[in-house]
């Protein structure tokens, strides 16, 4: 199939995917949107938002209208690093064999990250970047694709513990999820009460999705682009030349290397969902907030204003 066909064909495919969707999220429109492009860009999201928002419902819902192997982790301050990556047992006959933990499938839901300790968030951190887990010496490949989607509650503070920023920076996007509007919450209220809950049509075959990846991986980028990306990024780190005046006096450390990577595949992802086979500038400005957020540290001036990543990366934009 050309690359005109299979992008026409993956147009297609989105529409039905939010349409089968849409049969269980009310709205949630954008938030939709980045998980679809962090799956075919092959990045990991953290989803942030108050309780009752159906971030976990949400994923759920891809995982029934994908061909993919769903593994649920439900992330509390007990849970070790072995009940993620598994260990090694002895068998009948005395010798160790590998027994695989839940982190072996191809999309993970890794529900309430941040209610584990450090040692156990690290567990995946070799997962996130490289697609496989060592233990014991050995290294044991993940299954093809492998997306991290991963909730968190911001306003609970007991009981939770910080994610590292190695970890973070593994993060294609930060999701916040928002309040649904008045109509919106009156639909869910309709949906839930007055319904049972509608079974989801499969959408897409592993082998669909896998050659959708690798069409995002051949769409050209202009060297424009890629330059406005680069600049961007720059532009958030306090120590470079092309710093803005609102980074120095607010940013401790800014994004790095990786950040100008992911605003590239999700510039090109949102493109291609818009039906088109190359990313603008503006593509790149559309993802800076969930690509960036993330990755800056602001200072104590930022914090006792009140200003968080998001916050910053938009005054940054209109700078």
């Amino acid at each position: 199939m050309s690359h005109v066909a299979l992008a026409e064909a993956f147009a297609q495919d989105i529409a039905r995917i939010k349409s089968e969707i849409a049969k269980r999220i009310v709205g949630q429109h954008q938030t939709i949107d980045l998980l679809l492009m962090a799956l075919f860009a092959k990045g990991h999201c953290l989803l942030e938002g108050v309780p009752g928002l159906a971030k976990t419902k949400l994923v759920q819902s891809l995982a029934a209208i994908t061909d993919l192997e769903f593994k649920r982790i439900q992330f509390t301050p007990d849970l070790m690093p072995s009940d993620i990556i598994g260990s090694e047992l002895l068998d009948a006959q005395r010798q160790f064999v590998f027994s695989k933990g839940p982190v072996f499938a191809n999309l993970i839901l890794a529900d309430e990250i941040n209610r584990t300790p450090p040692k156990t968030q690290s567990a995946l951190l070799e997962a996130m970047q490289e697609a496989k887990v060592s233990v014991a010496g050995q290294s044991h490949e993940l299954p093809q694709p492998f997306l991290v989607l991963a909730t968190q509650n911001p306003i609970e503070q007991e009981g939770t513990y910080p994610l590292p920023e190695a970890q973070l920076d593994r993060f294609l996007f930060m999701i916040t999820v928002e309040y649904p509007s008045f109509d919106e919450e009156v639909e869910v209220l309709r949906m839930t009460q007055t319904q049972a809950e509608q079974a989801l049509q499969t959408c897409l075959r592993l082998d669909q999705i896998l050659a959708y990846q690798a069409l995002l991986r051949e769409v050209p980028v202009p060297a424009t682009v890629l330059e406005y990306a680069v600049q961007l990024v720059h532009k958030t780190r306090p120590q470079s030349d092309l710093a803005a005046s609102i980074t120095k006096e607010l940013v401790q450390w800014g994004a790095g290397p990786r950040a100008s990577q992911s605003l590239i595949m999700a510039a090109k992802a949102r493109a291609l969902m818009q039906g088109r086979f190359s990313p603008n500038e503006g593509d790149v400005k559309a993802m800076a907030v969930p690509v960036l957020q993330h990755r800056i540290l602001l200072n104590y001036k930022a914090e006792s204003r009140g200003i968080q990543g998001a916050d910053f990366v938009r005054s940054l934009l209109e700078g």
